[in-house]
């Protein structure tokens, strides 16, 4: 897509995943070709992938993005975590668009605008807009959904630094909102535990998954105020939890899981990584 229209400019191309554009492209199909999938229970409406670079995490969001095979969406919301420090409790991009080495994604102005106003009402603040964030969680995801996606898109891009139940189960409810009676999909962008060892790092894990796979937005966010499972991205996770549940979805499958030491063969400190997908049932035709 040609677009004049003001765009974000990579600050991760070329560190993160690769700057060329055909080299990139080759690298996220054979992630997403050699990702092996169970019978999936239903509609996809969301799905979980790491926010690692693609060299690392890249095998385990093939799987995530393998489930979107074949859908039309006119909007995807990416709900990521924003790393860095920042007042603001939700943020968006204030450009028109990405941009990526395969070109741009723009952004679906009229629903950030919309979400944002239902925040403001329920909250008293709404989505704060930033212009060139080095914010790569988000971005990350795009050049999946570039590639596995066979038509254009617009994109609804959140950023989360409020990790609290409140806040994000009210970002739930405001994507429900924006996104009913839409072709619609949602993407939660979350790694799981940072630098333990493999076995420490499985037990923290796997205790996160386990929420996931209950579909448990609030066991997400409680385990790792308990200290037995950690997810950098955990409000983002919990709000499209929300969000699917209100748009209709019914169920989760667990995917893939893996770790960064199955990628470097260094498994005393890792990063956990972890694909889902939440799918709605299918009511049969009359």
């Amino acid at each position: 897509m040609k677009t004049g229209k003001d765009v974000r400019p990579s600050p991760i191309a070329g560190q993160w995943y690769e700057a060329n554009p055909q080299r990139l492209a080759a690298q996220v199909d054979r992630y997403i070709k050699t990702a092996s999938l169970p019978v999936l229970a239903g509609q996809v409406v969301a799905v979980m992938s790491p926010h690692a670079g693609h060299l690392y995490s890249g095998p385990v969001a093939g799987y995530a993005y393998a489930a979107l095979r074949g859908a039309h969406p006119e909007v995807v919301a990416v709900i990521s975590p924003m790393h860095y420090m920042t007042l603001d409790p939700l943020l968006t991009t204030a450009h028109a668009a990405y941009e990526t080495p395969l070109g741009p994604v723009p952004v679906a102005q009229e629903l950030v605008h919309k979400v944002s106003e239902l925040l403001r009402a329920d909250l008293g603040f709404g989505l704060s807009p930033v212009r060139r964030d080095p914010e790569h969680s988000l971005e990350i995801q795009l050049p999946f959904l570039q590639r596995v996606l066979d038509s254009e898109f617009l994109l609804l891009p959140v950023m989360v630094r409020d990790q609290t139940a409140r806040v994000t189960r009210v970002l739930g409810h405001a994507l429900a909102q924006a996104l009913q009676g839409r072709q619609a999909l949602l993407v939660a962008s979350t790694d799981l535990s940072h630098f333990y060892p493999q076995a420490t790092a499985a037990a923290l894990d796997h205790e996160v998954l386990r929420q996931v796979e209950a579909y448990d937005p609030q066991g997400v966010l409680e385990v790792e105020e308990q200290g037995k499972g950690f997810a950098c991205g955990r409000g983002a996770l919990a709000a499209v939890l929300w969000a699917a549940k209100e748009l209709g979805a019914d169920h989760v499958q667990l995917l893939k899981y893996a770790t960064s030491g199955d990628v470097t063969g260094d498994f005393t400190r890792v990063v956990g990584y972890g694909a889902a997908v939440i799918t709605r049932a299918v009511q049969p035709e009359n």
